[in-house]
């Protein structure tokens, strides 16, 4: 994907690239808004995804962006065995001084047009507060406040899949799920790295946290017992589990080579900095990764529970779910002798093309 070159003239060249049913263009000068809503596939169900703001150096680099999520999320659905398809929205422009009520309400109104193709939530620049202003125009939006109706703040769950996929893979390599002495050094102590540390503690495994945040470190490691390592000597470490919670493109090339792990499982999204060469890379090193998109699935579990009528329980049942899908992915990629996100791509893949079968034949 990277490949792809930004031209303002190769549009269709990355339309046909990552193969999406629908790309919309929203302009409204009233407000000021500049949005691009990308409907990757909907096999499966509508397309579902967050709206991201950010401040794109050009349009070319927004239509990249909104392409390779959606496409991103059409994999995380399918692996996870929901009902929906991918999509994604980006806004141009900075969030802290160019969002307003008006603009918010202005993209709900292109997502109501879209007749239910599209639902959106929450994601980096936006915000609870931002889902309202969208859900004022359209019930196409998921996220919103608990006092509203909502599945409110999705972290609890995002970490509840990222604990199951490690227990998956903790079942692979030792035999048994039990975490009971494991040591784990978790990556990012924020709101899903937090929620995380207190799930291993709660199993009494040993954890190790670092954060570029100090003060949230320190409290982290103090409430839940963990050891504060500091981010430069992480990989001097050794360790059962490697489990990113914050930046992705931690795993790399560089950082595979001084690794002292048998594990990589954790929240953040794009851990491999290079898919293809990264994975073959653990793959020949024996390390396990439990494939991002499909351990931190959970927010995209609880966007789909709200749309259901939000049960916490049935949630975190759904949550637990992503256990035996890792095992599969894990099963694969030692049966083929492939990368386990090359695995896990296969089995999405496979889901889709199964359930086209279906619904082609009627």
């Amino acid at each position: 994907m990277s490949s792809i070159q930004l031209e303002e003239n190769s549009i269709f060249n990355q339309l046909g690239a990552f193969g999406h049913q629908k790309v919309v263009f929203c302009k409204d000068d009233d407000t000021g808004l500049r949005a691009i809503i990308a409907i990757h596939d909907t096999t499966l169900g509508p397309a579902i995804g967050g709206t991201r703001m950010w401040s794109y150096t050009t349009e070319a680099e927004a239509l990249y962006d909104v392409l390779r999520l959606s496409q991103a999320m059409t994999y995380k659905a399918a692996i996870t065995g929901l009902n929906l398809g991918g999509g994604k929205g980006v806004i141009i422009g900075d969030s802290r001084t160019d969002k307003s009520e008006a603009l918010m309400r202005r993209y709900g109104r292109f997502i109501e047009n879209l007749n239910g193709s599209f639902i959106t939530a929450e994601e980096v620049g936006t915000g609870t507060k931002d889902m309202e202003y969208i859900r004022m125009e359209t019930k196409y939006v998921t996220g919103v406040p608990e006092s509203i109706g909502g599945s409110g703040d999705p972290s609890p769950v995002t970490a509840k899949g990222v604990f199951f996929g490690i227990k998956a893979a903790v079942k692979e390599l030792f035999g048994t799920d039990s975490l009971a002495g494991r040591t784990v050094a978790v990556q990012g102590t924020g709101n899903v790295g937090e929620h995380l540390v207190s799930l291993l503690r709660q199993e009494n495994a040993k954890v190790y946290v670092s954060d570029i945040n100090e003060e949230g470190l320190r409290k982290v490691a103090k409430l839940y017992g963990a050891e504060v390592v500091n981010n430069n000597n992480l990989f001097d470490i050794e360790f059962d589990i490697y489990a990113p919670c914050a930046l992705g493109a931690t795993v790399n090339s560089e950082t595979i080579a001084k690794m002292k792990c048998g594990i990589i499982a954790g929240s953040a999204n794009n851990q491999l900095a290079d898919e293809k060469a990264d994975g073959q890379l653990l793959l020949e090193k024996g390390i396990l990764f439990a494939p991002d998109y499909l351990i931190n699935a959970g927010g995209l579990i609880n966007c789909y529970s709200e749309m259901a009528g939000y049960s916490k329980k049935r949630t975190m049942q759904l949550a637990e779910n992503i256990y035996e899908a890792t095992r599969s992915v894990l099963k694969k990629s030692k049966a083929d002798n492939i990368p386990t996100n090359i695995a896990a791509n296969k089995i999405a893949e496979k889901r889709i093309a199964d359930i086209k079968k279906i619904k082609s034949s009627f």
